[in-house]
């Protein structure tokens, strides 16, 4: 990455500035570090023994340490303006250089089975067909990016060119077109990593889609879309006349961008794709002595709002395609702006304002029970009459009754343990992954790194889901070391193994449709590795440090003899269950159009909003939480681990009623046993790591404030 923004990036005036004043900066402490010394150090800290420096008041010393960071703070944003974060860099073309289209698995979001380009008969390229080199989220994702024949030459228009003509189309050829013209497959195309991008007017508004479709039916008959109209949207590179320097670091050459005849040498960046099918009659007697790349003999006419080539079993398909290069005002960075068009600004706004009322009220509730478990402590120490002292003891006989059970262990402690360090783990992934593409970095212009982040971040996390796990597992068993190996083990192996569970299972039905979704064995391999290698490890690293980190007191001793829980109303997990609506109210709205970007083709990028909608998510559950266990305590009802753990963690099964109701009403067109048990499998994938999150947010919420109920009020 830094080679290629060495090579492309101009340098500014500012950076060569910075440039010289890092160098000068540079040498004078390489001058320094000769005589450098405990007391004499090149890196901010005074030198007391110098008669100078003795003389100089403490702030005055303060405020040169904050002008160095100050200093540094404006270096690295000065070098910040010389990247760009969305993970691919300007790229250069001259006039008559080469252009190269690439092409993307064919998708539906009819089935939601991705094919690889050339399943169906297409023409290949004259070199054979090539994949592209793929990272792990890619691969995972399904996407397959081979090279295809359509090529260009840089601001320079064509017109009908010929690609090929297909042999006769088989019986089995010819069935296969027609199902994926049914099933609505679009052909992704790719130039210069922008996707294809088309146009449509419908009810006087323009709608963009990525792709075009591989053909349309219209009455009987199935027509396919066998000649493209081609718009490149290119923008001058702009540069000054100044030498750039390219290197690596073993060293720098500086290359001139002037031409030998001492005028600048033009050069053009691409910042738009367009692609218009159309559907052309060819005679198959005009194309047969004609090469790839050969001017087709007639004139073509590209109309969109009529078809013409329809398929037939036993007769050839020709291919045909132009292109015309357009300037544009469009800059670089702004050349993902026509794809990430952000509609529905409002709708976000109204989901975190409807988040922050919820959070409002809960806030409200949780102020008063601090509040009165504040007063009654207080007026221990107050001077009372009998009368008032008795009324006291009457108001307080719910949850202090309970001081003796209200920190006995659990049932299926290890289970409880392992899930919360688990929940710690994919909070963690999910906070740092929606920063970091907040920030850009993870942009869809970088195709497959949301997906290679999370995995990487997942893994590394793996110490703080052992830390947890067995701190939690020594705190309910007041510090007693045995079996921390254990949980640790189940810590490392619930979540990921429920997920290779159900991700196996969908695999298989993957690889029996053949699709380009399926994970090959060979990544198989390499998920397994990274498993076992790098996160089981991890995970056993930070259960030996919550081994040896003191465990959590409890303020208050636990009976032998367990207290018998009063007879309750109604049942307790009915509010359990009923206590998840607040977290999915918060969360719903939000939830539309992350499905959207999942199933329904969309690119989701407003990471800014979600980030936001997280953090009120994790406070709307410890709050539910908090006040559903006080409640619990207050009918002396001690078993609270399993209750908060799951009256936040019950988002998840509104959650899923909701995946079913968007399949039901917003698929309406998903079709086939298969397609629908892979939405619902991922739904459960999904499902089952939000209630790890939300369940362990409120479980150690609730955990904190019985600690805090329990020791901030004297007993006796």
């Amino acid at each position: 990455g830094s080679q290629k923004s060495g090579q492309n990036l101009p340098p500014t005036r500012t950076n060569r500035n910075t440039y010289k004043f890092f160098a000068s900066r540079s040498s004078s402490v390489t001058q320094q570090s000769l005589n450098c010394s405990p007391q004499n150090s090149p890196f901010g800290v005074p030198d007391l023994g110098h008669p100078d420096l003795i003389k100089k008041p403490l702030k005055m010393r303060s405020f040169e340490k904050f002008k160095i960071w100050v200093l540094l703070i404006c270096l690295l944003f000065e070098l910040g303006y010389g990247f760009y974060l969305p993970g691919s860099y300007p790229h250069k073309y001259g006039v008559g250089d080469l252009l190269n289209v690439k092409v993307n698995s064919l998708t539906s979001i009819d089935t939601e089975l991705p094919y690889s380009y050339y399943s169906l008969p297409f023409c290949q390229p004259q070199e054979g067909v090539k994949d592209s080199a793929e990272n792990l989220g890619e691969l995972l994702m399904g996407d397959r990016i081979e090279n295809s024949p359509y090529r260009f030459k840089m601001y320079t228009n064509e017109t009908e060119i010929f690609m090929c003509q297909t042999k006769p189309l088989s019986g089995e050829e010819f069935k296969l077109l027609k199902k994926r013209i049914d099933e609505m497959y679009q052909v992704n195309l790719i130039l210069d990593n922008l996707p294809a991008i088309r146009y449509t007017r419908k009810a006087g508004y323009f709608l963009r889609w990525t792709g075009y479709p591989v053909g349309i039916k219209v009455q009987d008959a199935y027509y396919v879309f066998n000649h493209l109209k081609f718009t490149v949207l290119v923008h001058k590179y702009e540069e000054t006349n100044v030498p750039r320097v390219m290197g690596t670091g073993d060293g720098a050459e500086v290359i001139s961008t002037v031409g030998k005849d001492g005028s600048e040498e033009p050069g053009y960046m691409v910042v738009g794709f367009e692609v218009v099918p159309c559907s052309v009659q060819h005679a198959p007697d005009s194309a047969k002595n004609l090469k790839m790349y050969n001017k087709y003999p007639t004139p073509i006419k590209c109309d969109p709002t009529t078809v013409a080539m329809a398929i037939k079993e036993n007769e050839p398909v020709s291919f045909t395609y132009e292109v015309n290069f357009v300037e544009s005002d469009i800059k670089w960075p702004s050349r993902w702006d026509a794809y990430l068009k952000m509609e529905g600004a409002k709708v976000h706004w109204f989901s975190i304002l409807n988040s922050l009322m919820v959070i409002t009220f809960l806030a409200g509730i949780v102020l008063v029970i601090f509040l009165r478990t504040v007063r009654r402590d207080l007026t221990r120490y107050e001077e009372l009459d009998k009368e008032a002292q008795a009324q006291m003891n009457e108001e307080l006989s719910g949850w202090k009754l309970v001081v003796s059970d209200v920190f006995r262990a659990p049932s299926n402690p290890a289970l409880l343990c392992a899930m919360a360090g688990d929940g710690v783990q994919i909070l963690g992934m999910g906070v740092v992954t929606i920063m970091f593409a907040a920030l850009g970095f993870m942009s869809p212009a970088s195709r497959g790194t949301l997906i290679t982040g999370m995995l990487f971040f997942y893994m590394i996390l793996g110490v703080g889901a052992g830390y947890v796990a067995v701190r939690l597992w020594r705190t309910i068993f007041c510090g007693d070391h045995k079996g921390w190996i254990s949980v640790s083990w189940k810590a490392a192996c619930f979540f990921p193994g429920i997920a290779f569970l159900i991700l196996t299972t969908l695999n298989f039905l993957l690889w029996g449709s053949h699709s380009t979704g399926a994970i090959p064995f060979s990544l198989f391999v390499v998920l397994i590795l990274l498993w076992f290698c790098i996160s089981v490890p991890l995970t056993l690293v930070g259960g030996y440090l919550g081994a040896k980190a003191p465990h959590i007191e409890y303020p208050v001793r636990t009976n032998q003899i367990p207290r018998e829980i009063p007879p309750q109303k109604y049942p307790s997990w009915l509010l359990v269950l009923g206590a998840g609506t607040l977290p999915f109210g918060t969360l719903f709205i939000e939830l539309f159009f992350i499905m959207s970007s999942l199933w329904m083709g969309r690119v989701y990028y407003v990471f800014g909003f979600l980030l936001i909608v997280m953090i009120l998510l994790v406070v709307v559950c410890a709050e539910v939480s908090l006040v559903l266990t006080y409640m619990h305590l207050c009918v002396e009802d001690w078993k609270w681990w399993w209750k908060s753990f799951f009256a936040s963690g019950s988002v998840a099964i509104y959650i899923f009623l909701y995946s079913v109701n968007y399949l039901i009403f917003d698929l309406k067109s998903l079709s086939g046993p298969v397609s629908a048990t892979l939405y619902l499998g991922y739904s459960l994938f999904m499902v089952l790591a939000i209630m790890l999150v939300t369940g362990t947010v409120g479980f150690l919420s609730s955990f904190w404030f019985v600690h805090f109920l329990f020791s901030s009020v004297k007993l006796d």
